[in-house]
């Protein structure tokens, strides 16, 4: 198997030698490495191609590194069920920049654009609905960004009085908490604080 996704990379890449960047098999796939620019037709090429046949969009994701200038990898999954195989197509996109659909070649990748502009704020032009899809309409910021505090902007609470949902800045109440992560069964020296035994 590992041979016939080699021969397969090989044969994406000299047929789209303008967006191949690298290819590689890894976990038993092939991973294709590709410029942002023309990934519509990039993924019409690998619908369509009688080698590939990749018919079934799988996933679209993202990963964030805050710390390189292309701050994003957009991630696809494709299945092909003519020839059981799967790939995975990335590229690189700074923070700043936006993606082109992908809709028009497969009509369910919205619902995964959308996903990923909530959870990472990445721009897709020419979608059609581009709104968040998963947080709120007045949420602040993209949760699944490497900076994005962990306790989120802001709370939301039913209040009984008002007898509606209520949005108010978060407030912890512990500026600094401390936690001991020691267990009673990595030795018996070790008692749990407030547990000593009275003589």
């Amino acid at each position: 198997m590992p041979e016939a996704l080699k021969e397969l990379g090989a044969h994406i890449a000299a047929r789209r030698p303008n967006e191949v960047l690298a290819t590689k098999v890894a976990n038993g796939e092939l991973v294709i490495t590709v410029t942002p620019s023309g990934i519509a037709g990039f993924m019409e090429f690998l619908r369509n191609d009688s080698a590939c046949r990749f018919s079934l969009l799988v996933d679209i994701t993202a990963v964030d590194w805050p710390s390189r200038a292309a701050r994003f990898d957009v991630v696809y999954h494709l299945l092909s069920m003519y020839q059981n195989q799967r790939i995975r197509v990335k590229l690189s996109l700074r923070e700043d920049d936006a993606l082109d659909t992908i809709t028009g070649v497969f009509p369910g990748a919205g619902w995964y654009e959308r996903e990923v502009f909530d959870m990472f704020g990445i721009l897709f032009t020419g979608h059609a609905d581009l709104r968040r899809i998963l947080t709120d309409y007045g949420f602040s910021g993209h949760p699944l960004r490497k900076d994005f505090p962990t306790s989120g902007y802001v709370e939301v609470r039913y209040d009984e009085a008002l007898k509606r949902v209520v949005y108010e800045p978060i407030k912890l109440p512990q500026d600094y908490r401390q936690f001991d992560f020691l267990s009673p069964w990595e030795g018996t020296e070790y008692v749990l604080p407030g547990d000593e035994k009275k003589a």
